[in-house]
């Protein structure tokens, strides 16, 4: 891993933390991207923050190709960042919506638009997309979020096709409940038993794995499950 260089997103906090710690310990390079990185200030002079709402899509657009001037050798790109919300469809406001769907979906394929290319020129790269169980079933309250996973599952198993024979591989990775901040500001939780949730953990060395699989070798797509599943509302 020590040639390689990873951009992450939601990098300071939970799966994206996980992540970031384990691709710095393996000796890979990490450009993290998060809104605050108060919360993680990994001691690797390998890792580099950069704030970054990726939700202001004129920022990404202003971001991301000065990044790739800086950091020539990037060749993974991790999109994980997003957020949940989980109510009836008709207590969201159109600019709720409009803002939910950016965060969620529009801003993960503005990203690999711009990391796709730049990878394809090169001839390799990986690309290794967060997604949620919520892509593969539809669930009452989660009208927004499952939008938002089926349709980034659906473009991801588009992209990989479209890079097909041009050396960039494709992952999609669906986590049922993972035990992390994400809940802070839900109503529930996974329970409490070590078999109600996955850890972050769990996930990252997934994450790696697929990094280090043989080139020639295309992982699809990968769906997890806590082995017992439990909610705990708040």
């Amino acid at each position: 891993m020590e040639k390689r260089k990873a951009i992450v997103t939601g990098s300071s906090s939970g799966i994206g933390k996980a992540i970031t710690s384990i691709l710095l310990k393996s000796g890979a390079d990490v450009i993290g991207l998060a809104r605050d990185h108060k919360k993680f200030k990994p001691n690797f002079d390998r890792y580099f923050p950069i704030s970054l709402d990726l939700s202001d899509f004129e920022k990404i657009e202003s971001v991301i190709p000065q990044l790739l001037l800086e950091h020539a050798d990037i060749d993974v790109l991790i999109c994980n960042a997003g957020h949940g919300d989980f109510q009836a469809l008709e207590n969201f406001s159109s600019k709720q919506i409009s803002k939910f769907i950016n965060l969620n979906l529009i801003s993960h394929i503005i990203l690999c638009r711009h990391l796709v290319s730049y990878m394809k020129a090169k001839g390799s790269g990986d690309i290794i997309v967060i997604g949620s169980e919520a892509s593969l079933a539809g669930k009452k309250k989660a009208t927004l979020y499952s939008a938002a996973k089926f349709g980034l599952r659906g473009f991801t198993q588009a992209l990989r096709d479209e890079c097909s024979n041009t050396g960039v591989r494709v992952c999609l990775i669906n986590p049922g409940f993972v035990r992390s901040p994400f809940f802070d500001s839900l109503n529930f939780k996974p329970g409490d038993a070590e078999n109600n949730a996955i850890e972050t953990d769990d996930i990252a060395k997934i994450v790696c794995d697929i990094i280090k699989t043989r080139q020639g070798t295309i992982i699809d797509e990968i769906n997890i499950s806590p082995a017992s599943k439990s909610i705990i509302f708040k």
